[in-house]
C-alpha cells in the first residue's frame, strides 16, 4: 500500500512539474514564432505556485460553494486521470468519462461566477462538447484492432503487432486534434478565447486560480501521455518525455500562426475531421 501511494504521488508530481514546463515551452515557442522574446520556460510553473499564496477575491455574483467546489473537482478529475493512466494503465472508458466531466466543469465554472464572460464561455463549452467528445470517442475504434479498451492491453497489442500510428493514422489525427483544442491560444480554444477575456477562468483568482492552473498542467501531461501510449506502444519514459516536448513544440507553432476560429467554424471543422477520419478508419479496417 505504501509503495502504491508513493507511486501515485510521484506520478502526480511529475505530471504537474513536467506539464507546467511543457506549457511554459508552448508559450516560448509561440513567442519565438511571433518574433517576441517570450517568458522563461519556468514561468507557467512559477505562476501556478504563486497563485496558491495570493489573496483570493470573491465577486458578489458568485454561488460561493459551487464556485469553490468546481475548481477542486477540476483538479480531482485530472489527478484521477494520472492514477487511471500512467499509474494503472486502466480503462479508456474511465479516461473518456474524465474528459466528459471536464467539459461539464468548463460549463459550470463559467455559470457559477455570475460573470457575463463566464456565462458566454459556458455556452461555448456546451457547444464545443458536441465535437470534442466525438473526437475523443474515436479511440473506441481502437477496440476493433486490439479487442480491448484497457490501455495496458492496447500497449501490449502494439508490442506484438507494431505501433497503431501506422495502422490507423486517421485515428491519431483525431486524437491529436483533441490535444490542439486544449493547447493555449489554439484556433479551437473557444471557451477561453481572449474575446471573452479568459472565459470560464475570468473570475477565479488566488488559490482557486492555482487549482485551475495545476489542473491544466496535469491535463496536458495526461493527454500527451495517452496519445503516445495509444499510438506508439511500449516506449520508455525518456521517449515519452521527448515525444511530449515534440508535440508541445508542434502545437505551439500551430497556436502561433493560426487565428482563433469563431465557435461555429471551430465546431464544424472538428466535426469534419471526426467524420472523415472515422469513415476512413472503418474503410481501412474492414475493406
Amino acid at each position: 500500500m505504501y509503495n502504491l501511494m508513493a507511486d501515485i504521488l510521484i506520478n502526480v508530481c511529475l505530471a504537474f512539474l513536467f506539464g507546467s514546463l511543457l506549457l511554459g515551452l508552448h508559450r516560448k515557442v509561440m513567442a519565438r514564432v511571433q518574433l517576441r522574446p517570450g517568458p522563461p520556460l519556468i514561468q507557467y510553473l512559477l505562476h501556478s505556485l504563486k497563485f496558491f499564496f495570493k489573496e483570493s477575491s470573491w465577486p458578489k455574483t458568485i454561488s460561493k460553494p459551487f464556485y469553490v467546489a468546481i475548481t477542486v473537482i477540476l483538479c480531482g478529475i485530472w489527478v484521477t486521470g494520472v492514477i487511471v493512466g500512467p499509474v494503472f494503465k486502466g480503462s479508456l472508458m474511465i479516461i473518456f468519462g474524465i474528459y466528459a466531466v471536464h467539459k461539464i466543469v468548463e460549463h459550470n465554472s463559467g455559470s457559477s461566477s455570475g460573470s457575463p464572460y463566464g456565462k458566454l464561455s459556458c455556452v461555448r463549452a456546451v457547444f464545443s462538447a458536441s465535437s470534442e467528445l466525438l473526437l475523443f470517442a474515436s479511440v473506441a475504434l481502437i477496440y476493433l484492432l486490439s479487442h480491448s479498451m484497457d490501455i495496458g492491453a492496447i500497449i501490449n497489442y502494439q508490442e506484438i503487432n507494431g505501433p497503431l500510428i501506422f495502422k490507423v493514422p486517421l485515428l491519431a489525427i483525431m486524437f491529436f486534434t483533441i490535444i490542439v483544442t486544449k493547447a493555449p491560444y489554439s484556433p479551437f480554444s473557444i471557451t477561453t478565447g481572449k474575446d471573452i477575456i479568459s472565459g470560464f477562468e475570468t473570475e477565479h483568482f488566488g488559490f482557486l486560480r492555482g487549482y485551475i492552473m495545476l489542473s491544466e498542467s496535469i491535463m496536458w501531461y495526461v493527454l500527451l501521455w495517452l496519445f503516445l501510449c495509444l499510438f506508439f506502444g511500449p516506449i520508455s519514459l525518456l521517449w515519452i518525455l521527448i515525444g511530449m516536448i515534440i508535440i508541445t513544440i508542434i502545437t505551439g507553432f500551430i497556436s502561433a500562426i493560426t487565428p482563433m476560429l469563431n465557435p461555429n467554424h471551430s465546431v464544424m471543422i472538428q466535426f469534419t475531421i471526426a467524420l472523415i477520419c472515422t469513415v476512413g478508419t472503418l474503410i481501412q479496417i474492414f475493406v
